[in-house]
Parts: structure tokens; C-alpha cells; sequence
């Protein structure tokens, strides 16, 4: 890092709310001397930029500051395209366009060399090319309203439409907006279930913030509103070629509870879940390459399906 970048990133640390930081912190957080953020204090000044000291506090910012427009340098450009292309082969109508008006205000304030740069970025990098090409936009949920209602804590109304194309006003404590494949859901605490819910955005419809304040409920993390279950849950057990192991772990619809080489490239898998149907489903993209070793109805499932699956070859 030179020491423009270095001086451009302490602006930015000392500008965050809360705790200021000391000389031997800031030091530490750069890898460089305390006399190096002594300089760079200095060059700040040089330009303006307000530092305060608290012998007492450290570090910071005259509060009220506001940093002109930034600028990136390469490496930052590329991974905000990455980040753009990413959002634009969503299926959510919105969220392609927000990314695509994210874009344009880049190019339109960035400087010659870098927007050919970005112009080749966003030709030659694709990102998912099946879902962009294959996948059908839809409209729905507002994932903008969505996140506001979890950045503020308020309570989220809706009307919902289930898969059996029911619909129904729906009230939620909305607590995290997750990604799954190819389509984006709101978890939060469901009013008329009495518990937590994963909510489809693209079935989604009239989304309004209420005036009510929700508080986080205790005990409740990332993993346990991810992982969660909406029903009894069923130990599964797989035997899973080695060279298929990577693929199916990272797209898991479950935490894996314990994996071991059961002998040459053959990996036991364990995990728990839900709904039989689904991963039944979800496991014959696998084919001979993960056999089911429990539950004995997962394995009556999958022969029943298969068997369906002859039957139509005739």
C-alpha cells in the first residue's frame, strides 16, 4: 500500500463513529511506525483535514467532516464490477436496476484511463452465466425498503403469495436478507406463526415499514435463523465421492454435522433436515456419485422417484 492509499483509508477509519484510535492502534491496524502516522497526520493537515486529539481518547475526526468524492485505484474498480455483475444477473427487476444506476454514476465521474478499464470489466467478466441468460426477472419484495426496515428496526407488513398461490397480509420482525441460488429471501419473526419465517421476495407484494419498533430476540444468530427448521428435523447420512465432496458442500441446503473418510475416496456425511421431498430432490443432481446411507425413507423416496423416472422412458 503507498502512502496516498494508506492516508486515503486512515481519512475513512478516523471518520467511523465511536471509540478514536491511538498512534500505536493506528500503527498496529497499517503495519507501519508510529513516526510513518505522524507523517501522514502531518500531510493531512497539510490539506485540510481536521484531525482532533484527546490525550485522554486518541484519534479522530472533527466531527462534521465530510470527505470529498472518493476516487478508486484499479484493484477497488475491479472488485466494485465484480461486486456490480454479481447484482446484475439477479432475477430481482430492482436490484439489476439499482446496480446498472451504480454504474453509470461510476463511469460518469471516473477518469479516461479507468473507464476502459470498466467498460472491459463489464464486457469480459460474467458472473453466473445461466442464471443471467436463463433466468426470468421478476418484480417484487423491495429489497431497499426491506433492508431500511432491518437497518432501522422496524416492523415490515406485506401481502405474501404462497407456493399453492395463496395470499395473505403478513406482519415480521424482518432480521437478515439471504441469497439462496437464484432468488433472495427476507428471515424474520412471523406475527401469525409465532416463530421464525423465510419469505420469498419475488412473492412479496405492498411491502410498508411500520411505525413499531421491534427488539432482537436473544439467543438468535446467523447460523440458528439460516440453519433453522420448521418442523421435526431428520438425521441424513451420506456416502459422497471425494471429487464430488466440494461441489455438494458448498451448496448444501443444511450445516454439516460431522464428515469422515470412510475409506479411498469415500467421504460420510452428516447433517440434518426437514423436509424429505426437497433434499430427496436436490440429491439426484448427484446421481451415483452420493448414495443415501440413512434415513431408510429417504432412501424409499429416492427409489420411487427413480422408478418414475424409468417409467416415463418408456
Amino acid at each position: 500500500m503507498n502512502s496516498s492509499e494508506r492516508r486515503l483509508k486512515l481519512i475513512l477509519l478516523l471518520q467511523q463513529p465511536g471509540r478514536k484510535k491511538s498512534v500505536k492502534e493506528l500503527a498496529d491496524i497499517f503495519g507501519v511506525s508510529r513516526r510513518t502516522i505522524f507523517r501522514d497526520f502531518n500531510a493531512l493537515s497539510e490539506i485540510n483535514v481536521p484531525i482532533n486529539y484527546d490525550r485522554y481518547l486518541g484519534y479522530g475526526l472533527v466531527e462534521g467532516y465530510k470527505m470529498p468524492p472518493l476516487m478508486f485505484n484499479s484493484k477497488e474498480l475491479a472488485t466494485i464490477m465484480v461486486g456490480l455483475n454479481f447484482v446484475k444477473s439477479q432475477v430481482d427487476q430492482q436490484m439489476v436496476q439499482d446496480a446498472t444506476g451504480v454504474e453509470l454514476k461510476i463511469k460518469n465521474v471516473l477518469p479516461t484511463e479507468l473507464k476502459g478499464l470498466m467498460n472491459s470489466l463489464e464486457e469480459h467478466t460474467i458472473v453466473d452465466p445461466y442464471l443471467k441468460y436463463n433466468g426470468r426477472q421478476k418484480m417484487g419484495g423491495d429489497w431497499y425498503m426491506i433492508s431500511s426496515a432491518i437497518a432501522s428496526k422496524k416492523r415490515l407488513q406485506f401481502v405474501y403469495t404462497t407456493r399453492e398461490n395463496e395470499t395473505a397480509t403478513r406482519k415480521i420482525d424482518p432480521y437478515m436478507l439471504v441469497y439462496f441460488e437464484d432468488h433472495w429471501n427476507v428471515i424474520g419473526w412471523s406475527h401469525k406463526r409465532g416463530d421464525f419465517r423465510s419469505f420469498v421476495l419475488d412473492r412479496v407484494a405492498s411491502p410498508v415499514i411500520l411505525d413499531e419498533e421491534w427488539s432482537r430476540k436473544q439467543n438468535i444468530d446467523v447460523d440458528s435463523l439460516i440453519f433453522r427448521f420448521n418442523g421435526p428435523a431428520k438425521k441424513i447420512i451420506l456416502d459422497v465421492d471425494e471429487f464430488e465432496m466440494e461441489r455438494l458442500r458448498a451448496n448444501l441446503p443444511a450445516k454439516i454435522i460431522k464428515q469422515k473418510q470412510i475409506r479411498p475416496k469415500k467421504i460420510r456425511l452428516e447433517f440434518e433436515f426437514d423436509h424429505l421431498p426437497f433434499i430427496n430432490e436436490w440429491l439426484l443432481q448427484f446421481g451415483p456419485k452420493v448414495v443415501i446411507h440413512k434415513p431408510l425413507e429417504l432412501r424409499d423416496m429416492q427409489k420411487t422417484i427413480l422408478n418414475e423416472m424409468i417409467k416415463n422412458l418408456d
